[in-house]
Order: C-alpha cells, then structure tokens, then sequence
C-alpha cells in the first residue's frame, strides 16, 4: 500500500505544482488573435481597410530588421494598401518596362512630410523607413493614375481585410486594447477590445 501511494503522490503534486505555476504567471504573458469583420457603409468594398491596435501606453515596440516590399506591376502598386510598423524600411520595386515614379504629398495629412523618391527604370528599387505614424498616399509622377497606400502604425499588431471585410490579428498579448481602423474612403473607427489567451471578435462598422 504505501509503494502505491508513493508512486501516486510525484504524480498528483506535479499537477499541483503545474497549476500553481499556471496561476503566478501573468496573464499579459498569454497571447492571443482578435477576429472580425468590417462592414463598409456607403463605401464601394470592405476590402484593403487597415485593422489595427492603437499605442500601448508605456509600450515601444523595435522596428522590425525585415524591409516591406511595394511593387510596382502593370501600373499598379501591389499591395495597394500596406500597414507597417512605425520604423519599418519600405522597398519600391519596379517591374514595368516603363519608369515608374514614387511620391507622396503627405503622410497623416502633414504636407511637410512629403518626399519624392525619383523616377528609375525596370528591375531597381528604392527604399524609404517610415518614421511618422499615419497614412502616406503613393502616387507616380510619370503615370497619375497609380496610387496606393503605406499606413503607419504604432503596434506591430495589424491587418488588412480581405475582399469581404474579414481580418485577424495574431499573437497579440493578453489585455485592454483600442482597435482601430484606416480606410481609403471612409473615416477612422474606433472599437475597444479585450484579448485572452483564446480568439477575440470583434466587428467594426466603417463609414464614408
């Protein structure tokens, strides 16, 4: 009898032990998704709006080493709309047989960021870290029917919605947050959400 209650007691305090560890861990050490939809009101599609996490009060987060490519491909820029984080190096490639222009007017509505990258031919790229936080409209000199978007944000927690307006946000801590919401066409949304470990939903209504 007592060999028996040897060999059950290692095992019954190694699942106590285990919930005692699971307990004293913080719950902002857990991580989980948030996903959704948007509903695009008056707006041609809910399609390529940016979904993401506002700033984290006393949070900073490093810009990752990975540059974002934009290219520049039968006289559209693809992706049309990016989300980066602030710091975030943006490369601009073109691969039109034509030259292709790169510039923006502002970004986040100040004129004063404004830059204009040049013009360059087949197969060249240029880069460009983004430092300000806000939407830079991508325009091209040469042809001024292509335009696109770099959305700067302040958390590396994003998305961009699909054709009908779905999005997920992975890996995003534990805790209180702030959704927001960037579009072409219709005005910012706000949307408090709470993650756990599991999936957070939420669903946002844009408006034009």
């Amino acid at each position: 009898m007592k060999c028996l209650r040897d060999r059950i007691a290692p095992g019954i305090w190694s699942v106590v032990f285990f919930f005692v560890f699971l307990l004293s861990v913080p719950a902002s050490n857990f991580a989980g998704n948030i996903q959704g939809k948007v509903t695009a009101q008056g707006m041609r599609s809910a399609a390529s709006i940016a979904v993401y996490i506002d700033e984290i009060s006393g949070k900073t987060f490093p810009a990752p080493s990975a540059h974002v490519v934009i290219d520049q491909k039968k006289m559209t820029f693809i992706p049309h709309v990016v989300v980066v984080l602030k710091g975030t190096a943006v490369d601009f490639l073109n691969s039109d047989s034509v030259g292709h222009n790169v510039y923006w007017p502002s970004v986040g509505g100040n004129k004063k960021l404004a830059s204009n990258l040049g013009t360059w031919p087949q197969g060249v790229k240029k880069s460009f870290t983004f430092n300000d936080l806000g939407a830079a409209p991508l325009l091209c000199n040469v042809h001024p029917e292509m335009s696109g978007y770099v959305v700067v944000v302040p958390t590396p927690y994003f998305a961009v919605t699909g054709k009908e307006g779905e999005f997920e946000i992975k890996d995003v801590p534990a805790g209180n947050y702030t959704l927001k919401t960037w579009s072409e066409e219709g005005k910012p949304t706000t949307q408090a959400v709470t993650v756990t470990s599991g999936t957070a939903t939420a669903n946002l209504t844009v408006h034009r």
